[in-house]
């Protein structure tokens, strides 16, 4: 005989949920949203990593794919999971081809999916080289921002790679209030160095533009330098470089040798995630056995738990976390919903009742 069961011991019914539309946004909507909102979305990202430094994220190891007949290419994987006030999880693949360069197409392409954080239901897809390049600027102008405290603003900034990277971080700087006598351009391409010149005197921005034969002497000619290139090993070997003690956003990884590293004073965006890769941080690692050459994390900064020295070469070397790109991706949703213009695909997901 059966007992019948108590209203107690019966499973509680479901509660209902929507399956969201699923709306693809593509890189004109992106940069529509993003247009013109430094100041806000350096907040936003200052907001993300407070949230990474506080537990409310989960950043797994980003996944490389490699390939033997293209070694110098890659295509990266970045999981992510975002609390705080709007939570989303969702996933950035990202590929790095640096031969598109010659054929005059972009090195980098991504998507960046979204989903939903109660049913894990993807509901956005988005072009995101924009968004990357928008959270690794705005992530680069706080960095230049808090890092310069207690040392006299910098007034002379040089770029070292001159691609979509390097554009996007001075229009977050000039947008964020910074303001330079003198921007100098170094790069291994000469058309690539005049085509960013070009754009930085159609941009207005004050400051007298030079072109630098060398790295050595736009470094030496810097306060504030600035490495977006696609180096796949350290290409700047002389600490002597850097004597005059400059602010140095090492935002490509792997420029500089772990003797620099380690005469400098370094900070990070993740320290697991940082060391790794054979980055200049992970070479310096390896050749010391230690991590005691790190001074802290850019949200030890934010916090107070690290003041970065004035005596010495700063240098951050942000991995690039995933957590800032859902954050900025978003938002963009937020905004392009918002405006009423989404690109719903009707019945993207077809097999919704589970018994057919």
């Amino acid at each position: 005989m059966t007992t019948p069961r108590t209203a107690a011991s019966r499973p509680a019914p479901a509660v209902p949920v929507a399956v969201p539309p699923f709306a693809v946004l593509p890189g004109a909507q992106v940069r529509q949203a993003l247009h013109g909102r430094e100041k806000q979305l350096v907040e936003l990202v200052e907001a993300a990593y407070r949230l990474h430094d506080a537990g409310d994220t989960v950043n797994p190891p980003s996944h490389f794919l490699r390939f033997p007949d293209r070694p110098t290419s890659r295509i990266i994987a970045l999981p992510a999971s975002i609390g705080g006030e709007t939570p989303v999880d969702g996933l950035k693949w990202i590929s790095s081809f640096p031969q598109n360069v010659t054929a005059g197409v972009p090195r980098a392409s991504a998507v960046l999916v979204l989903n939903d954080h109660d049913t894990g239901y993807p509901f956005a897809c988005m072009e995101a080289s924009i968004v990357s390049a928008t959270r690794t600027a705005a992530s680069a102008a706080l960095a230049a921002d808090r890092l310069s405290a207690g040392r006299r603003r910098p007034a002379r900034v040089g770029f070292v790679g001159t691609g979509l990277i390097a554009r996007y971080v001075h229009t977050f700087l000039v947008g964020t209030g910074w303001s330079f006598d003198a921007v100098g351009v170094h790069d291994l391409s000469a058309d690539s160095a005049d085509g960013f010149r070009g754009y930085l005197e159609q941009s207005g921005a004050p400051g007298d533009i030079v072109v630098h034969d060398s790295a050595e002497a736009l470094i030496r000619a810097s306060d504030l330098v600035v490495f977006a290139t696609v180096a796949g090993r350290p290409h700047i070997q002389a600490p002597s470089w850097f004597a005059h003690h400059p602010l140095v956003l090492h935002l490509s990884l792997r420029d500089l040798a772990p003797e620099v590293v380690l005469a400098s004073a370094n900070l990070v965006d993740d320290v697991e995630h940082c060391l790794t890769a054979q980055t200049s941080v992970h070479l310096a690692e390896q050749r010391t056995g230690h991590r005691g050459f790190l001074t802290g994390t850019l949200a030890d900064v934010l916090a107070g738990r690290v003041t970065p020295p004035t005596d010495r070469t700063v240098v951050f070397s942000p991995f690039g976390l995933g957590v800032l790109d859902l954050a900025v991706g978003k938002y963009v949703y937020d905004e392009v919903a918002g405006s009423g213009e989404l690109h719903v695909i009707d019945d993207f997901f077809h097999e919704l009742n589970r018994y057919g």
